[in-house]
């Protein structure tokens, strides 16, 4: 009888641990390894803004409950601003900010969506950034998209989420970098 109740002790005291769920995830976008691009060196400001109408990143859809909203730890317009600021020099421009050629990146979505179930979850990430490229004369506007699905028992963990999101960002941030339209207008 003893053995019976420390087990349902052990039992409850750890399903009590698993539910708490830590408040924030930490993004940690990295600038893509890539050779330079350009001929000759060319000069470009680039701005980096935040349009999303909320801040969070991740919700956890539960059923008839409210969903649970995670932020990020840190703002992902200044992360993504330094990943832009870094991956474009690394392409061989020269960022500064008197030049006429300009490019505006806007965050327009960045979220995941978890579905939990009884046995499982299944998270979708969607990933939305706006690119408005002005070379003195002309303006290029484009659409960046990136999407992704995790799934796995039980309940998402943070690590998994965290992995399949800076994943994204790196994909989406290396394809607007290296894209051959937007080089090309911006060289023009």
């Amino acid at each position: 009888m003893k053995r019976l109740f420390i087990s349902l002790t052990a039992i409850i005291a750890l399903s009590g641990c698993a539910s708490q769920m830590p408040s924030h995830i930490a993004l940690n976008p990295q600038a893509p390894n890539i050779e330079s691009q350009l001929q000759s060196p060319e000069t470009i400001t680039i701005e980096t803004i935040d349009t999303r109408s909320a801040n969070f990143i991740v919700r956890f859809n539960n059923d008839d409950q409210a969903a649970k909203l995670i932020s990020p730890s840190e703002a992902p317009r200044k992360q993504m601003d330094e990943v832009f600021r870094n991956g474009f020099t690394k392409a061989g421009y020269q960022i500064d900010p008197s030049s006429t050629k300009q490019l505006q990146l806007q965050l327009e979505q960045l979220l995941t969506d978890v579905d939990t179930g009884t046995f499982n979850y299944e998270a979708n990430s969607n990933i939305i950034i706006n690119v408005i490229a002005k070379n003195g004369r002309n303006t290029l506007t484009k659409r960046y998209t990136a999407k992704n699905t995790v799934t796995g028992p039980f309940s998402a963990d943070f690590a998994t989420l965290e992995l399949a999101i800076n994943k994204l960002l790196d994909e989406l941030s290396t394809k607007i970098i290296t894209d051959p339209e937007l080089n090309e207008f911006i060289q023009q």
